[in-house]
């Protein structure tokens, strides 16, 4: 089954709190989904919904003798999840590290949860260049770059298209979309940012800008059906699954979240 990575050039632009909404939207569908954070401030955990005070991961654990299949932990979300897990910034610095030395690591654990035809595999990688989603790339058949509609994510619209920035996008090509997050339909600069005609060949989806998305972080929650952002993301999830070709299978999952709801609606 595929292998998606959300990723982006600079941190704060939305990746993680899109990158979980889409492996719920995903579970929804029927599918099994396994998240894997690889971003070293370790927030998956927090957007799926375990407790603040899990610290275990199977990143920290890398090199350890660590498994990935007994580090998974099942989340309130239906999402199954390998955390990063908690670590201080040298100890961040000494996984990637590690990795650029042996990438294989990372990318032989990866190649064996892609032998599981009923799973889905998504990476929540750190914000730049990262020796994870070096040691993963040529397995990747989506990654997604998340922008905002802002100035600075424009200046680098023409880049990420070209391949020029960041590990993934040089080698997955045609394999690579760009989400825009926090649009404002009526800000000049959103708009000019959305007709960017090297942006539109790639652009897979957009959500507006809708305080209710912070609302539902603060208050350890996905975002509730009926919103502006939620209807957006709930599109996202299914461009995503006809990009991938990935069919409901068996209708939607058990009842947890507004995306169920959504894509049943």
């Amino acid at each position: 089954m595929p292998l998606i990575v959300f990723a982006s050039p600079k941190g704060g632009v939305g990746k993680s709190t899109l990158a979980a909404h889409v492996a719920v939207g995903l579970s929804a569908r029927g599918h099994h989904v396994l998240a894997l954070d690889t971003d070293p401030q370790n927030a998956l955990r927090l957007h799926l919904q375990l407790p603040l005070q899990y610290e275990a991961g199977f990143l920290v654990g890398l090199g350890k003798g660590t498994s990935w299949r007994s580090a998974v932990v099942a989340t309130p979300t239906g999402v199954q999840l390998l955390p990063f897990g908690s670590t201080t910034p040298m100890e961040a610095l000494a996984v990637g590290a590690t990795l650029l030395r042996e990438p294989d690591l990372l990318s032989d654990p990866v190649r064996n949860m892609l032998e599981d035809p009923k799973l889905v595999v998504l990476v929540d990688s750190a914000p730049g260049p990262s020796a994870a989603v070096s040691a993963i790339a040529k397995l990747v058949d989506l990654t997604i770059t998340v922008l905002l509609a802002d100035g600075a994510s424009a200046s680098l619209i023409p880049q990420v298209v070209a391949g020029r920035r960041g590990t993934l996008a040089a080698v997955v090509g045609d394999r690579s979309a760009i989400v825009l997050n926090q649009v404002d339909i009526d800000s000049p600069l959103s708009n000019a940012v959305m007709s960017n005609q090297a942006l539109r060949s790639r652009l897979l989806g957009a959500v507006c800008r809708d305080d209710a998305v912070a609302e539902a972080f603060a208050d350890g929650r996905l975002l509730d059906a009926g919103g502006g952002a939620a209807d957006d993301i709930a599109l996202l999830v299914d461009a995503v699954a006809e990009r991938l070709q990935l069919r409901p299978t068996g209708g939607t999952r058990g009842g947890f979240s507004a995306l169920a709801r959504w894509n049943a609606s």
